[in-house]
């Protein structure tokens, strides 16, 4: 009897906060490019409901009665986009991971090119947007960020960014070993090295629903992953410190010789509430960086988990 040579299988993480409406034809998508493109894969959907308050459960629960390759991780609660990603990483039980978003932007359709240079010997490929129709602020924090990432990874990356990608299952072990309560995912999945392939794409245009990506998440998320992957506030600190002792200490020099001279006028109170004011305001700004580095140490130490699942249906 000849010996049956078993399919590689493709495992999908995605991310689902109040996506009624688009789930259904996310999964059918993903069916179709099996059905006639990969035909040679076998594939599952990996589901994780994060805390929606829409009836995105139920539209899944209705997914899953029908295809038996779907599975849903229900949270507790809302826990982020991250936390989602990480849950459906770790259920994932392919060969390859494809994390993809549930707003049918991201073209499903880009998978058989991400696959085909995945056999060519690439770990992880990744999808970035060659354009960003965001507003200005969203825009700079977005390049500041992947800057500040190209910087600690040695490497260059896209400006778009990115968070359609896929992970060879040695790359997807080794990422799901990181377990901070507080991290970049970009960060995490570029510094594991092995080899990569960028391949540019224009996200389209939401169709149903609206964006839950508010500036308050954006800021939040970035916040986070600039404390938690970068040194510079520390060192910027140092950098001020030296800056602003050093201009006391001559100052202080110009005072002591202004001394001698009898030339100490009364007048003076207009440069010392400058001091004041700027010398105490920086303090502040260092205690308030110094402060936030305490309270994710804090975070890291009480070793909570990082989500909480309510209920699997698998």
């Amino acid at each position: 009897m000849d010996n049956i040579k078993q399919k590689n299988k493709v495992s999908f993480t995605v991310p689902v906060f109040n996506n009624f409406g688009s789930l259904l034809k996310t999964y059918e998508q993903i069916k179709n490019i099996f059905e006639f493109e990969l035909s040679d894969f076998d594939f599952e959907v990996n589901f994780v409901n994060d805390g929606s308050k829409d009836d995105s459960l139920k539209e899944l629960i209705l997914i899953k009665k029908k295809f038996t390759n779907v599975k849903i991780i229900d949270f507790s609660r809302n826990f982020g986009a991250i936390s989602a990603i990480t849950a459906g990483n770790r259920e994932a039980s392919g060969d390859i991971v494809v994390v993809v978003s549930a707003d049918l932007q991201d073209p499903i359709q880009m998978v058989v090119e991400m696959i085909k240079y995945w056999k060519q010997g690439n770990e992880i490929v990744i999808c970035y947007r060659e354009s960003r129709n965001d507003k200005f602020i969203n825009k700079i924090t977005s390049r500041f960020y992947f800057k500040m990432v190209e910087y600690h990874v040695k490497e260059k990356i896209p400006k778009g960014g990115f968070d359609y990608f896929l992970l060879d299952r040695k790359a997807l072990n080794e990422l799901n070993k990181i377990n901070d309560k507080i991290r970049g995912l970009h960060f995490d999945i570029l510094s594991l090295g092995f080899n990569k392939q960028y391949i540019p794409y224009e996200r389209m245009k939401r169709e149903i629903g609206k964006s839950q990506w508010t500036f308050r998440t954006r800021f939040r998320d970035f916040f986070n992953a600039f404390i938690s992957i970068s040194f510079l506030p520390i060192r910027l600190i140092t950098f001020f410190g030296m800056i602003f002792s050093l201009s006391g200490f001559i100052y202080s020099l110009l005072i002591i010789r202004a001394w001698f001279f009898n030339n100490v006028p009364f007048k003076g109170w207009a440069p010392i509430m400058v001091l004041l004011l700027v010398i105490g305001g920086f303090l502040m700004l260092m205690l308030g960086i110094i402060g936030e580095y305490i309270w994710r140490i804090y975070e890291e130490t009480k070793k909570r988990e990082n989500y909480i699942i309510k209920r699997k249906y698998e």
